[in-house]
């Protein structure tokens, strides 16, 4: 057995005079080369006790989060700030410990020396051979900043390539309207000359068909940009589906639908992102179904797998069967002519995919529609 002589993080003393971790490798029975590794590791690593009480950390677990002598006081140090509350700490680590599972908490950012890091934590708990419970946990610490940012540039550039497969299509929906429009504008500007006055009221009318029908897909590309939160802010997911169903105040006011709400409560907050739009357009494509008044109901549930289910069921006409997956294709519409574009439910599928989660569309059996949002929540508040 070696040593027992401490590692402490090198850090200016404390006005609150807390103690320091008093921190030995005789918890983990580290030989010589084990502490060799443990100290060269370029993660940081912290062990603890089921009290919190850190037990060991090397020398990278100093250099990423500021060590006290309990762990979850180290985290609070760097995530708490008055605009921006942290997650329970020594709630999260205890509740890992009790369950013996592993817990994942991804992209905390954590503020050290007046610099934010992006964190990916992974508690562990320690369980000795022959005993059920665990004995304490251990807290794997990576600086994963560099490596959000070049995914967030890969993901612009994904979202470029898809920009320039629905351009495409674009140019082509919109090359028919602007062809009829040109060729009606033609007839009419000869009938004109004519003094034929009723002709050229009736081309113009089409021109204005074409011309709306243009600004609708421009319309909806435009939604795709526009947002209510930040990108990067935590909420609850049921305040985002709130804030989309008050821009239909206007709509529900003409239609005889009511609203159904079944929302499960104490769901991990997600991050906000685009979500308002795909809720905007979920909710809008229900009320398209039910012109003549409904049902809509709107459920929130954790799944097994980790993932919020977000629920639309309405009880309007429903699609075809075959349908259910070329529903989400770009300008696939299952509306009369004139009234549906066919892109927000592909744009749905592309913001919902960017959280690597899915959209699906069913049938409800007693009739209606049923679309489900399944978003990951693993890391997150």
């Amino acid at each position: 057995m070696t040593n027992n002589r401490e590692l402490q993080p090198k850090r200016p003393a404390k006005s609150d005079n807390q103690p320091k971790p008093a921190v030995t490798n005789s918890h983990l029975r580290l030989g010589p080369v084990g502490k060799s590794i443990f100290k060269s590791l370029p993660i940081g690593i912290v062990a603890f006790d089921t009290d919190l009480k850190i037990i060991e950390a090397n020398p990278e677990a100093a250099k990423l989060i500021e060590l006290e002598a309990d762990i979850d006081r180290s985290l609070s140090k760097g995530t708490d700030t008055p605009d921006r509350p942290g997650l329970d700490w020594t709630q999260q680590l205890k509740s890992a410990i009790s369950t013996g599972q592993m817990c994942t908490f991804d992209q905390i950012g954590y503020t050290l020396d007046g610099k934010t890091k992006l964190l990916r934590l992974v508690c562990t708990p320690l369980i000795k051979p022959n005993r059920q419970m665990p004995h304490g946990a251990i807290l794997i610490i990576e600086d994963i900043t560099e490596k959000v940012e070049i995914e967030r540039q890969l993901a612009g550039a994904e979202k470029l390539a898809c920009l320039g497969k629905l351009a495409s299509k674009i140019a082509h929906e919109l090359s028919n309207p602007l062809d009829g429009i040109l060729r009606y504008i033609n007839l009419a500007a000869r009938i004109i000359e004519q003094e034929n006055l009723e002709k050229p009221k009736e081309y113009l009318a089409r021109c204005r068909q074409g011309l709306t029908r243009m600004v609708r897909i421009v319309s909806e590309l435009l939604e795709y940009s526009r947002s209510t939160h930040s990108p990067f802010e935590y909420l609850k997911i049921e305040q985002i589906i709130e804030d989309a169903l008050r821009m239909m105040d206007t709509k529900l006011e003409t239609l005889n639908i009511k609203i159904i709400r079944n929302y499960t409560s104490g769901l991990p907050q997600i991050r906000s992102g685009n979500l308002y739009q795909v809720f905007c357009n979920l909710a809008k494509n229900a009320f398209d179904a039910m012109p003549n008044g409904g049902e809509l109901k709107i459920s929130t549930r954790l799944n097994k797998d980790n993932t919020i289910a977000v629920e639309f069921r309405d009880t309007g006409i429903g699609f075809p069967p075959e349908h259910a997956e070329t529903i989400f294709e770009p300008f696939f519409t299952t509306k009369d002519k004139g009234k549906g574009t066919g892109l927000g439910l592909a744009i749905c599928k592309d913001i919902v995919e960017s959280y690597h989660g899915k959209i699906t569309a069913e049938n409800a059996p007693a009739g209606g529609s049923i679309f489900t949002v399944h978003l990951p929540v693993t890391g997150n508040p």
